[in-house]
């Protein structure tokens, strides 16, 4: 099954005797829109969403508070499950993640669910901005659903598990170059990366209108940098957000990836943990 959905599909979908449920998860990484305001995600839902869909908070139900495990720490899965349940998500009803675009939050959202035991999650490719059809304010009060989050044994990187995995195989480092070479930090205390790993930047993933390149692109694009379908590859950023869409892209080319969910939010504070700068790896 395909990782993604085209806005057409998602159309088709909705009109279908088994349309998805929807998962509105519109968020920003920087902590103040142009007006000087915090981003609210759940004020632009309010505004404005795909017919149906329901708002998911990433903040607060697809991750625990900020602390020693990173800026966005697995959620509690007790919480995480009651908000699926909320949004009428079942174990046997297929779901379709979106965000306003850049598709980092739709994408937790659809590691998250895969991740714990949902095998029919997609995100909208482009997200919002990709939807042609018409919006709704007001928001609905699906059934309540019946999925229970179950965690597989694999799939999920901590910090010692990174480190070796930058040894081993394959790390990748999701986040801007700049900022993998230790150029520029504008949020964790030090800047650089996790020796070994590879600069991957998100960005890259994807063509100019934010939609997933091909997937024969990003097959080429990561056997470039070493990751392959028998390669051990696991990613990282700065808080186990963009990974999350660089994960997907991962499965869109047909490799499978782990997410080092603290990323380094976690690993750059701990001063004990070495960090290396510049565009070598080591």
């Amino acid at each position: 099954m395909n990782a993604i959905i085209s806005a057409s599909e998602l159309a088709d979908a909705l009109r279908s005797e088994r349309p998805p449920v929807l998962l509105d998860v519109r968020w920003q990484l920087s902590t103040a829109a142009a007006a000087g305001e915090p981003f609210d995600g759940r004020a632009a839902y309010a505004s404005g969403h795909v017919p149906g869909a329901v708002f998911v908070d990433l903040d607060r139900e697809l991750a625990s508070a900020p602390g020693a495990r990173g800026r966005h720490p697995l959620p509690d899965l007790d919480v995480f499950g009651a908000a699926m349940r909320r949004a009428g998500v079942s174990a046997g009803t297929p779901v379709v993640a979106y965000d306003g675009g850049i598709g980092w939050a739709a994408a937790r959202a659809w590691w998250l669910l895969r991740w714990t035991g949902h095998p029919d999650v997609r995100v909208l490719d482009g997200g919002l901005p990709a939807w042609d059809g018409s919006l709704e304010t007001e928001a609905p009060t699906p059934a309540e659903g019946d999925f229970v989050p179950e965690p597989a044994g694999s799939g999920v990187l901590d910090a010692d598990g990174a480190a070796a995995l930058a040894r081993s195989g394959v790390l990748l480092d999701a986040r801007a170059g700049e900022r993998y070479r230790g150029e520029v930090e504008p949020i964790d205390p030090v800047g650089g990366h996790i020796p070994g790993a590879v600069s991957a930047p998100t960005s890259d993933n994807v063509d100019a209108d934010g939609r997933f390149r091909p997937a024969a692109e990003l097959r080429a694009r990561f056997g470039r940098l070493g990751a392959t379908p028998d390669a051990p590859v696991g990613v990282y950023c700065g808080s186990g957000v963009s990974a999350a869409h660089e994960v997907l892209a991962l499965e869109i080319a047909g490799i499978p990836a782990a997410l080092y969910v603290g990323s380094w939010s976690e690993w750059s504070s701990d001063p004990a943990r070495p960090v290396a700068v510049g565009p070598d790896p080591q």
